[in-house]
């Protein structure tokens, strides 16, 4: 069969990760580049031997009407423009995390996907990863019974990317929109995928970008990071989001927060077990009626090697095979849905019903 011809969107830090999967299909051919930065093009064109290579999306796609798929990796706020360009081109898409700006942005690119018959696939990774795959089977046996509650951290004491990340015009958000999304798509996922009724959120502007934080004290580190960045996004987000099979959420995002060090958990409730992901994953019941807390005897943590090159492989599949998209365009809706609603309900100080009776 033809290899399937590819172009990246976007030629910053995360494409990278698409670029490498791809070149570890064997089924791809990495057809094209587009980079807005002439530089950052240039410097990963002879750096994965691509010679065409565009600094903008429109002549990219009016020249190559052979391309046929294409990975968007840019900033937040040229998602939907750059995937609603290429699924009219004829492509299939696969966007980066978040789908979009707002749910009304993400609900245009379905329509183009359905006008063009193409698929879009939206970039949530944790789907992927190891951990994912474990406890989906421990679920699937039925042994937490009904999940009925969930809490999710994905906390930063000195973590602000700098760069766009902080730029509200191009990220839409803070550590909600950048790094929330992970932890909450994860978290419904797992869930069997419910979908939201009602949210009440809260932000906070408070640290900033912390530039007086001295080097040498845990900083994050990113390539994104200038003299001139500016940051107008929020510091802290939580959230309790309530769904409509009756589970609920508990949700914080940080970028900077005076804590002693990063945080990165999930943990389920269930009637007949628990479990967190802490990176390890417990599990926690009751055998012969003592209490138990059960570990697995091999590595159970997010293991980032190959994540990507599933996410891509899966891609690449979903368009070869005609296979079921596991992170499908509706699922980045109902989540643009739920963060709406917690920058509405933060902005407003009340709760923001999204379905159900409540909303007439």
């Amino acid at each position: 069969m033809e290899k399937i011809k590819v172009g990246v969107i976007g030629a910053g830090s995360i494409s990278q990760e698409h670029i490498r999967s791809y070149l570890n299909n064997p089924g791809v051919e990495l057809y094209a580049l587009c980079d807005i930065n002439e530089k950052t093009l240039k410097n990963a064109g002879e750096k994965y031997g691509v010679t065409r290579l565009f600094t903008d999306k429109d002549k990219m796609l009016a020249a190559l009407p052979e391309l046929d798929a294409v990975s968007v990796c840019t900033w937040n706020s040229a998602h939907a423009p750059c995937a609603i360009a290429a699924l009219n081109a004829g492509c299939h898409v696969l966007c980066e995390k978040p789908m979009a700006t707002s749910a009304a942005e993400a609900r245009r690119m379905v329509e183009a996907a359905e006008k063009n018959n193409r698929l879009l696939m939206i970039g949530f990774v944790r789907r992927y990863g190891n951990d994912c795959a474990i406890l989906k089977d421990f679920i699937s046996a039925g042994y937490f019974g009904d999940l009925y509650y969930a809490k999710a951290t994905y906390l930063r004491r000195n973590g602000n990317p700098g760069g766009w990340f902080g730029d509200k015009s191009r990220s839409a958000g803070g550590p909600l929109i950048d790094l929330g999304v992970h932890v909450i798509d994860l978290v419904r996922y797992l869930m069997g995928n419910p979908l939201p009724v009602s949210v009440y959120g809260a932000a906070f502007q408070k640290l900033g970008n912390r530039k007086n934080i001295k080097q040498g004290t845990g900083g994050y580190s990113s390539t994104e990071k200038s003299a001139h960045d500016i940051c107008d996004v929020e510091d802290l987000a939580t959230a309790m989001i309530r769904f409509d099979n009756g589970a609920v959420l508990s949700v914080e995002a940080s970028f900077s927060l005076n804590i002693k060090k990063d945080e990165g958990a999930i943990q389920l409730f269930g009637s007949k077990a628990g479990a967190k992901i802490d990176p390890e994953l417990e599990l926690y019941t009751e055998v012969n009626g003592y209490l138990a807390d059960v570990q697995l005897a091999h590595p159970t943590a997010l293991d980032f090697s190959g994540l990507f090159q599933r996410e891509i492989d899966h891609y690449i599949s979903c368009i070869r095979e005609g296979i079921s998209c596991i992170s499908p365009a509706g699922d980045g809706v109902t989540l643009m849905e739920i963060l709406d609603a917690v920058y509405e309900s933060a902005a407003t100080g009340h709760e923001v019903v999204l379905r159900g009776e409540e909303k007439k």
